[in-house]
């Protein structure tokens, strides 16, 4: 009788036309275990010892998984340790029963049944039988463990990644020694980014372990800003085709990083694919599952992984392993099947007589010959987590044995669920100095180690820690790099340390935005440039707009400060209304000095020359003031021009006020002896100081209560600042303002009564037309000076006050052929 577990995930027949699938497992022999040992204590295993199958027919069964077959020898050597050991479970013998889940959930569940039901030659269909072990380590798939722990029975998985499994109300009896999932999603969402991936493919296995951590990378990645271009997944069961069809999906991508989140087997069916359709240029991101395989690294694909980069679980050493690894002979134990089956593929011989092509074995073939994955002891990191598990297993069984003798009755505390709990009773160091201990969700510390695929001088693959993960860090701080160079993924091998790019869009340049393209995700995108008054930084999502008195340069990718704007001396108009100003000034002056020269004539004194020069002064100070409107604002400035241009043209409107009333009260008078009191000069002076008086008064009043001030304004123009002189108070401008249209109008009531005159002395006339120009120029400045924005504004006074004030002096100072004949004044003072 053969003595042989074939485990198959399924195969197609045709039938006519029809395609039928067929997955089963055949099962010969009745020993179901592949390796057990009696004691007091049972330690139940299960491990995917076989996983694959080459053909259909008994003459040509697969290979053993030789990972997996270390798992189990693991397993094996650490009980043997315990039962050694005087200190850990003392006068208690450890046993175990280990079963071939062979990768697939139908045969793992059938292997579980039995462990739990105590049936060896036939499998259970419930939960419900007498379990003949205590606990069970494995399995090392998150499927097969998920219908496992179901059963409620206490069960510490070395290999079962999936985050779901963390849930306590729906797996209270799980435990594992690897990290969840859930941490090594979020991690490779980190390096991803730390790397400036934005674009990559996905691969995942069809079950809980890949669809659950891809699911939760993809949230992940999507929180940091990172796109999948597309997300594939390969089952065991699936055909030649359909894994073909996946590799097509790849090639056909934009995408330059792939996230492989693939399972042992699924990784090799992959690989075989990618070789047959020449898939290379790749870089490879890789799961704990398959990135530390050697098998991968030496087959004739590791070409196309050569710089893949993934995290693993810290790698650590058990001392004594190799040497018990290289004992496993099929004289341990003749009977057994799975002995004789790992020493024929090992050294590709049969212990059968007369196979065609194929040598006897003899039995004196060495292991240390051999470099397999089984002998292969430089990367024990799940290995590790099977000999961490048995310790659990052992330290729980401990406590629970001593707290049963410490207690009368055994109560709940005292059972082996409640001691796994996370307390100080599963908080133990192993010989290497690893602490090992279970968190509330069954789960132990999440730590991972980033390796990448460098080669020796030899040429050999070795896999190289270049980073690290702790979850238990702070946030933000758990991913670090310890500074090694990277070897990539290159298609020359002159250019093995220059990162690759994998990106949908090229990166923005500084002074761009990214525009999303309709109906693509958002990691592609078009580059448009910042609207003005904003910038962006290299590859920005969106433009910043600069601050309140900033603006964009030429490129935006700068904030420099607006351009300040006010009526200067430098510029054109600036310039031009200074030269009038000073030219009024100057002819101004040059008319007073024409008067002194002839103030002894007739003309100067007919004119009132007290009166003129007084005139003539104010009319200087008029022409002046309008200086003061030009130049930057200061506090000063803003009080000064607006003082000073009310106070001058006060007193230059109160002298005409004076004169003309001067001229009437003349002109109206019968007799001498009434009109001499009217002309005394000391009338005419207080005439002038009182009508000056009252705007000083007003003056005053407004800079005490609210002072004109420099104040900057955005309103107008967003790229420039405008500089001007807030009046601080409309009411007092405006009350200046209308006590100088009061006086005008005031003196062109009087004029034009005056206007009937003698034609010789034509003064009146003057004054009538000086005031219609005055008025003219004042009521049109109104609307033009609300009107008028920034540095317009103060053009628009300045000529208003050099149009007014150049108005007086024309039509009031001009030369008189012929001068007056009744002017009683005149004859009084002489």
């Amino acid at each position: 009788m053969i003595n042989l577990i074939i485990c198959t995930k399924g195969y197609y027949i045709f039938i006519g036309h029809v395609r039928f699938h067929i997955s089963f497992v055949l099962t010969l022999g009745p020993e179901f275990p592949l390796l057990s040992k009696s004691g007091d204590i049972i330690i139940g295993g299960a491990f995917s010892v076989h996983s694959q199958i080459v053909a259909i027919n008994l003459n040509s069964f697969h290979r053993l998984n030789f990972r997996e077959f270390r798992f189990a020898q693991t397993m094996i050597f650490a009980i043997e340790e315990i039962n050694k050991s005087s200190s850990l479970l003392p006068n208690i013998s450890v046993g175990y029963k280990i079963f071939d889940s062979c990768g697939s959930t139908l045969p793992s569940t059938r292997a579980a049944m039995g462990l739990i039901n105590g049936q060896e030659r036939s499998f259970g269909k419930t939960c419900s039988g007498h379990s003949t072990v205590h606990v069970i380590v494995g399995t090392s798939e998150s499927s097969s463990t998920l219908y496992l722990s179901l059963c409620f029975f206490i069960q510490i998985s070395h290999f079962s990644t999936c985050a779901c499994l963390s849930n306590r109300k729906e797996h209270p009896s799980f435990f594992r020694t690897i990290p969840s999932d859930y941490y090594q999603s979020r991690a490779l969402a980190q390096l991803v980014k730390y790397f400036g991936w934005t674009w990559v493919g996905a691969v995942r296995s069809d079950n809980d372990y890949g669809n659950n951590g891809m699911a939760t990378f993809i949230e992940a990645a999507t929180k940091e800003g990172i796109c999948v271009e597309y997300s594939e997944a390969i089952a065991r069961t699936a055909s030649k085709e359909q894994v073909e069809r996946v590799v097509r999906v790849i090639s056909r991508g934009t995408a330059r990083v792939l996230i492989a989140f693939l399972s042992y087997d699924e990784m090799d069916a992959l690989l075989e694919a990618a070789l047959s359709q020449n898939l290379t240029g790749l870089q490879w991101v890789g799961s704990e599952s398959w990135i530390t395989a050697h098998h991968l690294a030496t087959m004739k694909y590791s070409g196309i992984l050569y710089g893949s980069i993934g995290f693993a679980i810290k790698k650590a050493k058990i001392a004594g392993l190799q040497d018990f690894l290289l004992q496993v002979h099929p004289s341990q134990d003749p009977q057994n099947h799975i002995l004789k089956e790992f020493w024929e593929e090992t050294f590709g011989c049969s212990f059968q007589s007369g196979l065609q092509d194929t040598k006897q074995c003899s039995g004196s073939e060495r292991l240390r010959d051999i470099k397999n994955p089984f002998t292969d002891v430089s990367e024990l990191r799940i290995s590790n987590n099977v000999y961490k598990a048995v310790y659990a297993v052992a330290h729980a069984m401990h406590s629970m044995l001593k707290c049963g003798e410490n207690s009368e009755t055994v109560n709940a505390s005292c059972t082996l669920k409640s001691i796994l709990q996370p307390k100080e009773d599963v908080n133990f160091s192993l010989e290497s100095g690893e602490k090992v201990y279970f968190d509330e969700r069954g789960d132990p510390a999440a730590t991972y180690q980033l390796v990448n695929w460098q080669r020796n001088p030899a040429g050999d693959i070795v896999f190289v820690v270049v980073g690290s993960y702790d979850a238990s860090l702070q946030n933000g701080k758990e991913f670090t790099m310890n500074g090694l160079n990277i070897t990539w993924v290159i298609n020359n091998y002159t250019t093995p340390y220059i990162l690759p790019v994998s990106v949908c869009s090229e990166s923005c340049p500084p002074g761009f935005r990214q525009a999303i393209i309709k109906g693509k995700p958002i990691c592609c995108f078009s580059c448009i440039t910042c609207a003005a008054g904003e910038i962006s930084n290299s590859d920005s999502a969106e433009c910043s707009p600069c601050p309140l008195e900033y603006w964009s340069n030429e490129d935006h990718n700068k904030c420099v400060p607006k351009v300040l704007e006010f009526l200067s001396y430098e510029e054109t108009m600036g310039t031009l209304l200074t030269a009038f100003s000073l030219f009024g000034a100057g002819l101004t002056l040059v008319v007073s000095f024409v008067f002194f020269w002839f103030r002894h004539t007739p003309l100067v004194k007919a004119s009132n020359s007290e009166l003129s020069f007084l005139l003539l002064f104010s009319l200087t100070l008029c022409f002046l003031c309008s200086l003061t409107f030009i130049g930057r604002p200061t506090d000063w400035s803003c009080m000064l021009r607006h003082v000073a241009f009310g106070i001058a043209f006060a007193l230059c409107i109160s002298c005409i006020l004076t004169k003309t009333i001067t001229v009437v009260i003349a002109f109206k008078a019968r007799t001498p002896a009434n009109t001499v009191p009217q002309c005394l000069a000391s009338h005419q002076r207080m005439g002038v100081v009182g009508g000056t008086f009252l705007q000083v008064l007003v003056c005053v009043v407004w800079l005490a209560l609210a002072p004109p001030f420099p104040h900057k304004i955005t309103m107008y123009a967003a790229e420039r600042i405008i500089l001007e002189c807030n009046l601080g108070s409309s009411i007092g401008f405006w009350v200046v303002l209308g006590y100088i249209g009061l006086l005008a109008v005031l003196c062109l009531i009087l004029a034009f009564l005056a206007r009937k005159l003698p034609d010789n002395f034509n003064e009146a006339k003057f004054i009538t037309f000086s005031m219609l120009i005055f008025s003219a120029v004042w009521v049109t400045f109104i609307p033009a000076y609300v009107s008028s924005p920034g540095k317009f504004t103060v053009a628009v006074e300045i000529f208003a006050i050099l149009a007014s004030s150049f108005g007086l002096l024309f039509c009031i100072f001009q030369v008189r052929l012929h001068p007056p004949q009744n002017n009683h004044c005149i004859k009084q003072h002489e």
